[in-house]
């Protein structure tokens, strides 16, 4: 598993120790909301005709980062606008069939697919040279390497430019991210997808998210940035429309958002 602890600092998010946070919540004077009777989430999606939205019908383009590790990236991508899909995973080595036990050569990535009429491929990667968990500019073992796979020329071309940017930025510092073909990638087993939202465990259930649907549902991704304290309660409620939540669903979400706004994200 995974113990690295780091900060996403373009997403303005302040990390809080465990005593704090346990201090915070003895001193919380809003009861906190609990969906353990799934059965009033049930009724409310079948009197309410809602259903969790798993699928956007939207036209995509697909980005592919390697950036440390990838549990805290997928919440940094979920919760940003633009973004409709993303699963974790292994690319960018030659072995076959890796596993986070026996990865080989690959490096641990994130893919996306998102809207490129709300969000560029340019703007992806300010998020990806801004919030580095480790390894943007130190030599890494290849497993939490520093990586863009591109998916066509135009990526290629745009990723490259960004990249002499950013060594400009951060000279003397010498960038090490690599730049690469897409060439394969392979779907990280089910406990690491949407990894922040699996610890609501109640929620989860709620949304009837399977290990398929842990790597392509819409709200499944959203729900995954948001409730890690990407993004904030005012742009939660502003995308919330789209996510099919019952009011319960929404009550405890907003209160788990809210409460970890600011919050950093760790791995």
């Amino acid at each position: 598993m995974h113990q690295f602890c780091f900060q996403f600092p373009k997403q303005h998010i302040k990390t809080k120790n465990k005593k704090e946070n346990m201090s915070l919540t003895i001193t919380q004077s809003v009861s906190q909301p609990e969906l353990k009777d799934l059965s009033t989430v049930r009724n409310e999606q079948k009197e309410l005709n809602i259903s969790p939205v798993h699928d956007v019908n939207v036209t995509k383009a697909t980005a592919t980062f390697g950036m440390g590790c990838f549990w805290g990236a997928e919440s940094l991508y979920g919760a940003t606008r633009g973004v409709l899909r993303t699963t974790v995973g292994y690319a960018g080595g030659s072995s076959d069939l890796p596993t986070y036990r026996k990865m080989g050569d690959h490096t641990e990535v994130l893919e996306i697919d998102y809207d490129p009429s709300v969000i560029s491929f340019k703007d992806l990667l300010d998020l990806f040279w801004n919030n580095h968990e480790y390894g943007l500019t130190t030599p890494i073992k290849r497993q939490y390497a520093s990586l863009i796979l591109y998916h066509d020329e135009e990526q290629k071309r745009v990723a490259e430019a960004s990249k002499l940017e950013e060594q400009e930025r951060r000279a003397p510092e010498v960038i090490t991210t690599e730049i690469a073909s897409k060439e394969n990638f392979y779907a990280a087993e089910a406990y690491h997808q949407k990894y922040r939202l699996q610890g609501h465990k109640d929620l989860a259930s709620s949304l009837n998210l399977n290990p398929k649907l842990l790597q392509t549902s819409y709200v499944a991704t959203k729900l995954n940035g948001y409730l890690a304290g990407v993004g904030g309660i005012e742009q939660f409620k502003a995308e919330v429309e789209t996510m099919g939540l019952t009011p319960t669903q929404r009550q405890y979400c907003n209160y788990h958002v809210e409460q970890n706004e600011g919050q950093g994200l760790y791995c």
